[in-house]
Order: C-alpha cells, then structure tokens, then sequence
C-alpha cells in the first residue's frame, strides 16, 4: 500500500511536517535523555499553542537550546535569557524560558538519583507502553490519572509547566502511553515494538 494511502490518525493530516512527526516519532519509545529533555522543553514551549506552532520551530529550538544538551541549559544564565527573549525562532516568553533553564537543573538532579531521566519515568509504568485501544480522537483524554501522579512529582521537585495535560503530551510523544488509534497503522507497529 503506498505510504500516502495509509491509514492515520486525522490530527496529524494536512500538513508533511505534522505526518512526517505522526509517523516516525509520536509514540516511539525513546530511552534517550536528551530526546526526553527536547520533549519537555518543546511541550512546556506548547503550553498554550498549536503543537504545528512548536514543530515549525524545532528546528530553531535545537539550535537556541545548543541541541538540548540539559547540562548546558543548566548553566544558562542572564545572558542567554536575553538571547532567547531575542529569538525570533522560537517562543519568546520569559516564564517558559526560565522555566525551561530551571527544569534542565532540576533533570539533571533526577539524572544523579534515578541513573537516567529515561529510567525515572518509564519506572511509572514498570517499563513497558500503557497500549491504548482509542477508536476515535474525541475518547483520547488531555490528562490521567498517570499524567496527574508524575506531574505531581515533578512539581514537588521543582519542575514548572509541568501541569498533567503538558506531562501527557509528553508520555505521548516519548511512546510511554500509545495513543495512536486502533485504525491507525503505526498502532500495531508501536504495540508490538520491543523495548
């Protein structure tokens, strides 16, 4: 069956960039830190807009985060604050900027106690994939009770905008939760992808 043919979740038709996204990456499982850090940068950046609005500007964000590197977003300071309220490529707002140097410092503060962010948060779900079974988008939730219990702990270690809608977004897009729907071809393939 020719890709174009295939059968996908509807949010993400429309736009090459939003299908490439939706095909590739959305619900992958991905045991990179820095992957996970660019996730939380990125969806705390979303807080507010379209995530077509935060994926036209990935590619700004990696370079005006120096590649996600959370030990140099760590030592971010004054300077770069001013350089990133400066960057016309990406959002330019101080709260999520400085929430977002704040949350580097507070990733690596679980790095040091779990080993890897990596193994903190797939320690919620015993390291496998929460596999949901939507038929619809309407039945897929913003939050759960899973995206409410690591918001809650984030928050208690110092992580802002990391309200339990942007931290289901996040396991979303990180393949902790598959929400692809059944009728959709990357369900199965994500179902059955080992760890």
């Amino acid at each position: 069956m020719p890709e174009d043919k295939k059968k996908r979740c509807s949010w993400c038709e429309g736009a090459e960039l939003y299908r490439r996204y939706h095909d590739e990456e959305w619900g992958v499982p991905v045991h990179d830190d820095r992957k996970h850090f660019e996730f939380l940068v990125l969806e705390s950046a979303q807080a507010g807009l379209s995530w077509s609005t935060i994926l036209n500007k990935r590619e700004n964000y990696r370079k005006a985060y120096r590649g996600f590197d959370p030990q140099t977003v760590a030592r971010f300071g004054a300077r770069d604050i001013q350089r990133l309220l400066s960057d016309a490529g990406i959002v330019r707002n101080r709260l999520k900027i400085e929430s977002s140097i704040n949350n580097a410092k507070r990733f690596l503060e679980i790095q040091r106690e779990f080993g890897s962010f990596d193994a903190y948060l797939w320690n919620f779900v015993g390291g496998s994939p929460v596999v949901n079974r939507w038929r619809s988008l309407a039945q897929i939730p913003a939050n759960t009770e899973l995206s409410d219990r690591i918001s809650r702990d984030l928050k208690k270690r110092g992580f802002r905008f990391v309200g339990s809608t942007i931290i289901y977004a996040h396991l979303q897009a990180v393949g902790v939760v598959n929400d692809h729907l059944v009728s959709c071809f990357r369900h199965g393939e994500l179902a059955g992808k080992a760890l």
